[in-house]
């Protein structure tokens, strides 16, 4: 993927993050994290744990979302997010976010946010029903708190992400009219090549929830394992019959995964033809998938070695972005004239 080349002094700022629920996975991987890797050498990128937003619910666990904050560090500086090109922070740590979010409620109506086409896909995925939490359903505001805390200008994101882009540029819009300054900035969105990858059971996309998940962090039998339960073609029912590959997930990971894709491209026409088994296609997969997950499985094994070293990375990379959010939010200030 190519990106613009800008000069040292004048980087773009790219915010990106996860939830603190639990480890990462292939998903994420494809979804942004192969982007950040590329973008923390050209860019000022921000990285965020943003816990906050993983307490709206799972408020009743906090100890979940606290023991992840390690654990997904662990898998930013396995898959090589540098520290000392990004800067890797903790949500809760800049109250500056909190404060933004607050008067940003103020530009944001009930009614606009439930028409925001993420939240009303999530509500239905968590069956809140009546007893929906005000903190998941302002989560839109809070976002755009966390990327313009920083004047982000690019957000790597899904594509199930777009309306959240859509209404931080509006919120930036609206706050710049109403108080007539130039502040805050709108930021672009930067979908992956491969915004969206297939759980095992081909069914949905890759999610913990779910338990459709290969993990980071999964050991080589684990992923042998889960290899082997994948969806293919359910007519494919002998190694002679002639075999689908549309949606069928095992070619889905090959196609992202495995470099060689004169390789893949004959597997697809053996196994259309017939005579290629599920079995050896699975096999063939557990190794391209270990072959590219062993390297990340060390690298996260070396800094789990010293945990309160990767607590020190955070605590450091937050420091740098409370001066960056003091400063917008000494701007925010004047702008709404609450700078006593």
């Amino acid at each position: 993927m190519a990106h613009e080349k800008v000069l040292p002094t004048n980087k773009p700022v790219v915010l990106t993050g996860d939830r603190p629920t639990g480890p990462l996975h292939l998903g994420h991987y494809v979804g942004s994290l192969a982007n950040r890797l590329v973008l923390q050498h050209e860019y000022k990128q921000y990285v965020m744990l943003a816990d906050l937003q993983a307490l709206t619910d799972n408020f009743e666990d906090p100890g979940k979302v606290r023991a992840n904050i390690l654990e997904v560090a662990l898998d930013y500086l396995a898959i090589g997010i540098d520290p000392n090109k990004s800067t890797i922070f903790i949500q809760s740590m800049i109250p500056e976010i909190a404060e933004l979010t607050i008067l940003y409620l103020n530009l944001v109506t009930v009614n606009r946010l439930m028409r925001n086409p993420t939240i009303k896909t999530e509500i239905v995925q968590r069956a809140f029903g009546e007893s929906l939490p005000a903190g998941f359903l302002m989560y839109p505001v809070h976002q755009a708190a966390d990327i313009t805390i920083v004047k982000g200008t690019l957000v790597p994101v899904g594509e199930d992400q777009l309306p959240m882009i859509e209404q931080t540029n509006e919120i930036v819009r609206s706050f710049n009219r109403i108080y007539q300054v130039d502040v805050l900035v709108e930021a672009k969105a930067l979908i992956s090549p491969v915004p969206r990858l297939t759980g095992i059971d081909g069914k949905a996309k890759m999610s913990k929830s779910l338990g459709n998940a290969i993990f980071l962090s999964d050991p080589a039998d684990v992923v042998a394992k889960k290899v082997m339960a994948m969806y293919t073609d359910p007519e494919h029912i002998h190694v002679a019959d002639p075999g689908k590959i549309e949606g069928n997930t095992v070619f889905t990971y090959l196609d992202v995964f495995d470099s060689d894709k004169a390789q893949v491209t004959a597997l697809k026409e053996h196994y259309q033809q017939g005579g290629l088994g599920d079995v050896k296609v699975k096999k063939y997969l557990t190794d391209v998938l270990n072959n590219f997950l062993e390297p990340i499985r060390q690298r996260r094994a070396e800094f789990a070695k010293d945990p309160e070293e990767v607590m020190q990375i955070l605590r450091a990379g937050t420091a740098k972005t409370r001066i960056v959010a003091q400063a917008t939010m000494t701007e925010v200030r004047k702008a709404v004239k609450i700078d006593y």
